[in-house]
């Protein structure tokens, strides 16, 4: 009772608005992500619907996750429950959006093993929580070893990119949104 009711999820509305933020042409995004013109513009008209993979090539062209874009494309709710058994169980690492819509915060539970050699960037704040397990961040030169219940913060802009080192590892990562831009006060600090 209360729960968001999932529907078929319509990613094209949110690629199409990430797109053009960039100012990116169809072309571009095709030529980045190795899919076609046509194919992309089915997916943002919805009438095609993206793998798993092809979404993650176009999150990647876009520079972007394929949860950020599944995330901005549900609708916001005021009030939205994620159950745990919304899971779809398989094999191999998940990643899951903890908050449903476009809003001012993200989270994310990452499962499994994380695609370690993959470095990431975000232009906002983020925190790195190990709910189970335990995993290796690489950021700003330095390795950071982090086991169950520790968190890492990374300010806006920090590269990084982290594996999990102990097999079934849940991680939840709660970042600023990418559409928020991060203010500074009078002392150039990000508040």
């Amino acid at each position: 009772m209360g729960d968001h009711k999932e529907q078929p999820l319509r990613v094209g509305a949110a690629v199409r608005r990430r797109r053009r933020a960039l100012e990116l042409t169809l072309a571009v995004v095709a030529e980045r992500s190795g899919l076609s013109v046509p194919f992309l513009s089915q997916v943002e008209n919805d009438r095609a619907r993206p793998s798993r993979s092809s979404l993650e090539k176009v999150a990647d062209a876009l520079r972007t996750t394929a949860v950020e874009l599944l995330a901005a494309a549900d609708p916001a709710c005021s009030v939205d429950v994620v159950r745990a058994e919304d899971i779809v169980p398989g094999a191999g690492p998940q990643a899951r959006s903890l908050v449903r819509g476009h809003h001012q915060m993200h989270a994310s539970e990452f499962t499994g093993d994380h695609e370690a050699g993959r470095e990431i960037q975000y232009r906002n704040d983020q925190l790195m929580y190990v709910a189970d397990g335990a995993v290796e961040i690489e950021a700003e030169g330095r390795a950071y070893r982090l086991g169950r219940g520790d968190t890492l913060y990374l300010t806006g802009g920090v590269r990084h990119r982290w594996r999990a080192t102990v097999p079934d590892t849940r991680v939840v990562v709660v970042a600023v949104a990418e559409h928020v831009e991060a203010v500074q006060d009078r002392r150039g600090r990000r508040r």
